[in-house]
């Protein structure tokens, strides 16, 4: 009996298989523009993201062009060791580090208090001003920020004219190191910070005003509503945007950093991404400068996968897996 039965139920489950397949083949016809919409992006990304990847082989390889990847010697981790036994290692990586951490720990914090601050303007026209206001520096080129700030931090610029009159002497904004983190840093929150609100207002919006009206009515002020109601709205998006910027602490943008390097504020100027560009293409060793990007990137991961981790743990396992 239990023989003839297990036959039984051996084919129903290939029905029922059968039968989810036809269901998914039935989908996708059904939503198949969905699919030709999706392809672009799918293709684009498999084309610049997936496949440069096996590039990254040359890090492990005494890389020559003539040869190629396929023809060249394999080192394994020799270029790793060199570069973590550089006499520039130390500086190179706490450069990066700090200047990622402290953008990090200062820029984090201001569109979400910006967001804040909008959602409390109930006028839609003076609204739209300011949040014109706050998103248009996003639209300015790194190139064109980073000229601003040598007019501006010049020694004749007008922020000198009124360090002079304060002080007497001008300040080397540009050519100091200490300087360097100080305005890399709050430059980037003036040009991201009105822009990385965006995500906020939105999830703000949806927020039912008749919470805010019956705490009100309950006597909690601004500050009560802020916390109990708006705070709680967008705390799964604070989760993994913070998650995400921890993910990349170590991928600062190449381009401002270089551009503002001068040969004075090279002890905190030279960072992992502007070290790669000099070794790499400037100097022609691609292998060294994969295997220092490589590096970068594992760190990133790690960082990612830590942090995640503990905002779960902090978050009732709200992350961004």
């Amino acid at each position: 009996m239990r023989n003839s039965v297990e036959p039984a139920n051996q084919g129903a489950g290939v029905i029922r298989g059968q039968s989810s397949a036809g269901r998914t083949l039935a989908f996708i016809k059904k939503n198949y523009f969905l699919y030709i919409l999706l392809a672009p992006a799918l293709i684009l990304t498999l084309i610049f993201k997936y496949v440069p990847m096996y590039g990254a082989v040359i890090a492990f390889k005494d890389f020559s062009p003539i040869k190629g990847i396929l023809g060249s010697e394999w080192v394994g981790l020799k270029h790793f060791e060199k570069f973590i036994a550089s006499p520039n290692f130390d500086v190179i990586f706490m450069n990066t580090l700090k200047l990622s951490f402290f953008g990090l720990i200062f820029s984090f914090p201001v569109p979400i208090l910006l967001a804040l601050m909008l959602n409390q303007v109930r006028r839609a026209a003076v609204k739209k001003n300011i949040q014109l206001f706050l998103y248009a520096p996003n639209f300015i080129s790194v190139v064109v920020i980073v000229g601003m700030l040598f007019i501006f931090l010049s020694p004749t610029g007008p922020i000198n004219q009124w360090v002079i009159w304060m002080t007497g002497s001008p300040l080397m904004f540009m050519s100091q190191p200490e300087y360097f983190r100080w305005i890399y840093i709050l430059s980037d929150i003036w040009q991201g910070a009105g822009w990385a609100s965006i995500i906020y207002v939105a999830a703000l919006a949806n927020v039912d005003p008749e919470l805010h009206n019956a705490a009100s009515l309950d006597g909690a002020n601004l500050l009560q509503r802020i916390r109990n109601i708006d705070l709680p709205t967008i705390r799964p998006i604070m989760a993994i945007v913070f998650i995400l910027a921890a993910g990349g602490i170590m991928s600062i943008g190449f381009e401002k950093a270089y551009l503002m390097q001068t040969s004075m504020n090279l002890p905190t100027s030279e960072i992992i991404a502007t070290y790669v560009y000099k070794v790499g293409l400037q100097s022609g060793d691609y292998a060294y400068s994969a295997a220092v990007g490589l590096f970068n990137s594992v760190i990133n991961v790690i960082l990612l996968v830590t942090v995640n981790f503990i905002v779960r743990k902090l978050n009732e396992g709200e992350g961004l897996y």
